[in-house]
């Protein structure tokens, strides 16, 4: 659902109802395969368990869009429209039982992203999540593990409209900035190629097309599975049939 926009409240709800029946088949000493789905949201302000309003540059009662509190980690951050969402539903005991690790794992799909797609070289900050190129902040992480079932997960601008981060503290981080690919790609068009036709601008549909693909290349290597397209359950189904990835098995 890449080229989807997704309410929150849905895609969160498809989260829970999956870990819940997954905790179900568990307890029945069964269990079914882990789940990736990739999506957009619509303008959506979401905050984490703990998170402290004073990073809200707006009253609760006043905001401009729609604000959640949820159970993952983590402090405020925004989703919209340009900015790809992946919320992997993975039981850590096939991976490894060990919250660190998984959050260097998903920050190095991203960083492997930006290298080999699009030649961007992107590194991690030491005591903080996430992943960064410079002082500018592409992509958030935010994750919730119950029985060590992992769900929420992480979030990267790919063409996305910046200023609806202006009306927050991103992750409570306020000495640093928040980035894209696109913003990234533009500064290095240099202003010979800046036309007044705007030629060289870059297409957003294109540009999340193929981040999509390479987000699902790499998450594949780094955590050594294979995936399948599978029907959404009829439970959790939105307007219309859509496909989630289904993760089947642990490569070699």
């Amino acid at each position: 659902m890449h080229k989807e926009l997704i309410p929150y409240a849905e895609a969160w709800s498809w989260q829970k109802d999956i870990v819940k029946k997954r905790k179900e088949l568990i307890e029945r000493e069964k269990d079914c395969s882990d789940t990736l789905i990739i999506l957009q949201h619509h303008p959506v302000y979401t905050l984490g368990t703990r998170s402290s309003e004073a990073y809200l540059n707006f009253s609760m009662k006043n905001a401009p869009i729609n604000v959640y509190r949820t159970e993952r980690g983590g402090e405020v951050t925004y989703h919209g429209p340009g900015q790809l969402v992946i919320y992997p539903i993975i039981n850590l005991r096939y991976h490894k039982m060990d919250l660190h690790w998984y959050l260097r794992a998903l920050e190095e799909v991203v960083i492997r992203v930006l290298s080999s797609t699009f030649f961007i070289k992107a590194s991690r900050i030491e005591g903080l999540t996430g992943v960064w190129v410079g002082d500018q902040k592409l992509a958030a992480i935010g994750i919730k593990v119950s029985q060590w079932i992992a769900y929420h997960g992480l979030a990267l601008n790919v063409a996305t409209d910046l200023t609806a981060f202006g009306q927050i503290v991103p992750c409570g981080i306020q000495d640093r900035q928040v980035g894209s690919i696109k913003g990234l790609l533009q500064e290095h068009v240099s202003p010979n190629q800046r036309g007044a036709e705007n030629k060289y601008d870059i297409d957003d549909n294109q540009l999340i097309d193929i981040t999509h693909k390479s987000l699902v290349q790499e998450f594949c290597k780094i955590f050594q599975v294979h995936l399948r397209h599978k029907p959404i359950p009829a439970g959790i189904a939105w307007e219309r049939p859509e496909v989630l990835h289904s993760i089947t098995e642990k490569g070699d």
